[in-house]
């Protein structure tokens, strides 16, 4: 406890608790989010975060925002910390397309690799059998997408454009094939064979998979009959070539790989936009960690940059709006290791010193909504602070030691949403029963 408060050098905690609790405005339902509506105005941007990765109260929160979002402010899509080929699918069903799955359930059903509750749980049901009703009245073009903005699904992208271009173009698939044989021998694990073989022979797929990318942008213009399945083949492609990188790049020690799959998730970003034309807007759902301005942490000092930042400094004239969240305490759904079965896990009180305790004392325990842009010049605020981060992996017994990140918080956001106490999120992926819908489901979407 001592050692964190020494880390994160904080000072007039009183004066902080006392400022908090003067400038936060209660957050109990979506009216209450009108201030937070309102400091958007025109901005294209919008970066929603979380805690944790298995956090109830966190994708409903996002949810309530982005269908104001979508309503008030005419955002086009959203952007989230998955798969793009998981979430490709779910944004053909939400935009009705033909043959896209009967139902939410068999469409989640479908995200196979771990960590399957992230985008596979209820709350995100609730958010896209929401949003496939509100798309039932716009025409074709107006429909609200829903894509993943990461990097990780290298053989899942591969066979997506093996399958398109068995259908589109002979030539191409010759290429992608080579591009697969390559890889065969690397291909019973998330990458760290290929890593380890990569240290040997740096090049290694590299080219096969330049070849590859190349071969299709070169070819784009004549994938002309569904406009969309060409940008998800292209998208695929850039996957395969980035995914090769960050394999590459695991093998190292430092940076490398963290910004290589931001700067992914960035330019996936900026295709998006791109094809959604030049009045398009976004929101994005991913963990505070990658919304949140890296150089308001000490991920700057070690030579990390993330979507916040590079978002930040590429958009500013057109507006970036980002909202983290944190909780006092509560439950998660993580797992104890990689791989390991998925687990509620009870989330302590978060330790003197931090963010989340300080936030706890302004307002007696309350739910929250703070405008940190209005207050940003407050000296007591300028300090670096303990921030509490969970992620897929989670061991709240060693939590002091790794999992708070000093942070200048108006600095990383531009509001905050304070949830004093969290329940675990509802995963589709439960045994036995893992179609099982949670009692209050649809969560007053």
């Amino acid at each position: 406890m001592e050692t964190l408060k020494n880390r994160n050098n904080l000072i007039n905690s009183s004066e902080i608790v006392e400022l908090l609790n003067k400038t936060s405005s209660p957050l109990e339902n979506t009216t209450d989010l009108d201030p937070l509506i309102d400091s958007i105005g025109d901005a294209k941007y919008v970066l929603l975060g979380e805690a944790s990765h298995g956090t109830h109260e966190y994708y409903t929160w996002r949810a309530k925002i982005t269908q104001r979002l979508i309503k008030e402010k005419g955002f086009s899509f959203v952007g989230v910390e998955g798969d793009w080929p998981d979430c490709y699918r779910v944004n053909r069903y939400a935009k009705g397309y033909l043959d896209s799955g009967k139902d939410i359930y068999s469409v989640m059903n479908e995200f196979k690799r771990w960590p399957t509750w992230m985008w596979a749980n209820w709350e995100t049901a609730a958010f896209i059998d929401w949003l496939k009703i509100y798309n039932e009245d716009l025409s074709a073009d107006k429909r609200i997408g829903f894509y993943g903005l990461d990097v990780y699904s290298f053989r899942e992208s591969m066979n997506s454009i093996i399958l398109y271009l068995e259908k589109n173009d002979p030539k191409a698939l010759a290429v992608a094939k080579t591009a697969m044989k390559c890889f065969e021998p690397y291909n019973r694990d998330e990458g760290q064979t290929y890593a380890r073989a990569s240290s040997f022979v740096p090049e290694l797929c590299e080219k096969e998979i330049l070849h590859l990318l190349t071969e299709i942008i070169k070819n784009v213009p004549n994938y002309n009959h569904d406009p969309e399945n060409v940008l998800s083949t292209e998208q695929n492609a850039f996957i395969a070539r980035n995914a090769e990188k960050y394999y590459r790049a695991m093998i190292k020690r430092g940076s490398a790989s963290w910004n290589i799959r931001d700067e992914h998730m960035v330019s996936t970003i900026e295709r998006l936009m791109k094809f959604h034309g030049k009045e398009a807007k976004i929101i994005v759902w991913e963990h505070n960690t990658h919304i949140g301005d890296a150089r308001a942490t000490e991920m700057s000092s070690e030579g990390m940059v993330n979507v916040g930042q590079l978002v930040r400094e590429q958009h500013l004239s057109d507006g970036v709006v980002a909202v983290g969240f944190g909780s006092y305490k509560g439950s998660v759904v993580a797992g104890r290791e990689w791989g390991d079965s998925m687990r509620k896990i009870t989330v302590p009180e978060a330790v003197a010193g931090s963010w989340e305790h300080a936030f706890h004392l302004a307002g007696e325990g309350k739910n929250k909504l703070v405008l940190l842009n209005k207050i940003k010049d407050e000296k007591c605020l300028s300090s670096y602070i303990g921030h509490r981060a969970i992620g897929v992996v989670y061991n709240p017994e060693h939590e002091r030691f790794g999992n708070y990140v000093p942070t200048i918080l108006p600095e990383r956001y531009d509001a905050f949403i304070f949830l004093d106490e969290t329940s675990a999120l509802h995963p589709i992926h439960i045994q036995p029963n893992g179609h099982e819908i949670p009692e209050t489901y649809p969560f007053g979407m």
